[in-house]
């Protein structure tokens, strides 16, 4: 079977949408870090719309921190790959050429260090999971950590920094597109801290001075593509996609405006430019992903695969229904103008996407990394007032006992541990009792741990 690549793009179906640009032309102007499924069926798309409406250079150049497997997949096709839209009215495939140029960090640290360190490039955009960012439980920097994982992004930023200097090349932006609440901010000080850790103090304070890392809100659903995914995009095709990426029809993008120079007119594709975005991250972090990691947990211990079948058990629906409506939705102040009922609804209705297998163990992976940020600053908010949510974290509780493989967890030995030292009010007060490890994000009331508790053992 034929390959997508520069050499057979030009026999795709008329009805898969090219690229409005000449790619040829196009320098490099963004690196990213994290070349996995969600960035190229989100930043790179936004990328590919602001070229086609005319923006120059702003080319990616994609970067895999440690796995060779997006680079050989896309490589072989120079870069491009498709994105196919799926919902219950059809499909609607799209072919991106944003992507011009893929390395592995852990296969040749020299080329990403100089993709970083050359003058073209203005942004660096990075989507490496909340456990990338090497935090404590407690939501300080893990140093340690940092310093004994040679291929972090703060090694490979920390390297930028000091070379950009030296060199007397302009400051970057870079745009974290993670799940974290103040996700910039949170990159902005793990690789202050490690410059400085470093001895590097001019260095730092040039960083802190003149760089920039917004902070940023991403959405959109977007599955770990299966071998029949594969299969069903070479039919449509006509040719085999190693890199295709299935998806939903919605995206959304919210940027803070605050960029070290010039910037992709993102917004052609829809983005928003917003002087604060933590209303709309608050509301992602705590509604979507809030009820996506409830779903995952009830739903996985009540049999089920698949968002869409969790969302439409009745014994799982009415929990995270409560859980988005009346407990995240009302820990936070929303923005002017944003409307949180019809967002809750819309949420709904996506999860109900049947045509997209959006896997429960996929949600479920990385779950103390996530329960943060989803489920205790809520429960915080609500002084521990939030039932559906402590069901939802009963649940979680519960799966971590199991060890499940197909979820990892970079706290999983950890965690297991605890169950095998002691019973659930055991485990409950060594996370979140005194001296708990997640104490400092959610301290339960004697009464909220006798709940949490029972929801634990029932």
């Amino acid at each position: 079977m034929t390959r997508l690549g520069e050499a057979t793009a030009a026999t795709l179906p008329a009805s898969v949408v090219r690229p409005g640009y000449d790619r040829a032309s196009q320098r490099i102007g963004i690196v990213h870090l994290g070349l996995g499924a969600f960035h190229r069926a989100h930043q790179a798309v936004y990328t590919d719309d602001a070229m086609a409406a005319g923006d120059r250079d702003w080319a990616i150049a994609g970067a895999s921190l440690r796995s060779a497997g997006v680079a050989e997949q896309l490589a072989p096709q120079d870069g491009l790959y498709t994105v196919t839209e799926r919902s219950s009215e059809g499909e609607a495939a799209r072919l991106i050429g944003a992507i011009r140029e893929v390395t592995v960090a852990a296969n040749g640290p020299e080329r990403l260090a100089a993709l970083l360190s050359n003058a073209d490039t203005r942004i660096v955009t990075l989507t490496v999971t909340e456990k990338g960012y090497w935090r404590r439980p407690d939501g300080s920097t893990d140093l340690a950590g940092i310093a004994a994982d040679r291929n972090s992004i703060h090694h490979h930023l920390a390297r930028a920094v000091v070379a950009r200097r030296a060199s007397g090349l302009a400051p970057l932006t870079l745009v974290s597109c993670d799940n974290l609440p103040d996700n910039g901010r949170v990159l902005r000080e793990g690789v202050a801290a490690f410059l400085d850790q470093q001895d590097q103090r001019a260095v730092r304070d040039w960083f802190e001075r003149d760089w920039r890392c917004p902070n940023t809100m991403v959405d959109r659903i977007v599955p770990a593509v299966t071998d029949a995914d594969r299969q069903r995009v070479e039919v449509a095709l006509g040719m085999r996609d190693e890199g295709a990426v299935v998806t939903e029809p919605y995206r959304q993008w919210v940027i803070e405006d605050d960029f070290a120079g010039d910037r992709p007119r993102w917004d052609m594709g829809g983005a928003q430019f917003v002087a604060d975005v933590a209303p709309y991250e608050t509301a992602k972090l705590r509604m979507l992903n809030g009820a996506h990691s409830a779903l995952a947990y009830l739903g996985l211990e009540r049999g089920h695969a698949f968002v869409h079948q969790a969302v439409a058990d009745p014994a799982i629906r009415p929990v995270v229904e409560t859980l988005m409506r009346v407990e995240a939705a009302t820990s936070f102040r929303a923005a002017e103008g944003q409307a949180l009922e019809p967002y809750a609804d819309a949420l709904l209705a996506r999860f109900a996407n049947a045509t997209l297998e959006h896997r429960l163990s996929q949600i479920a992976s990385d779950g103390s990394q996530k329960v943060g940020p989803r489920w205790l600053s809520s429960l915080a908010a609500h002084g521990g007032d939030a039932p559906a949510t402590l069901t939802a974290l009963a649940a979680w509780l519960r799966f971590i006992r199991t060890g499940n493989d197909a979820s990892p967890d970079p706290r999983r030995a950890e965690l297991a541990a605890l169950w095998e030292q002691g019973d659930a009010a055991q485990v409950v007060d060594a996370l979140f009792g005194d001296g708990g490890s997640m104490a400092g994000q959610w301290r339960p009331t004697e009464a909220q741990r006798t709940a949490l508790i029972g929801e634990i053992t029932q």
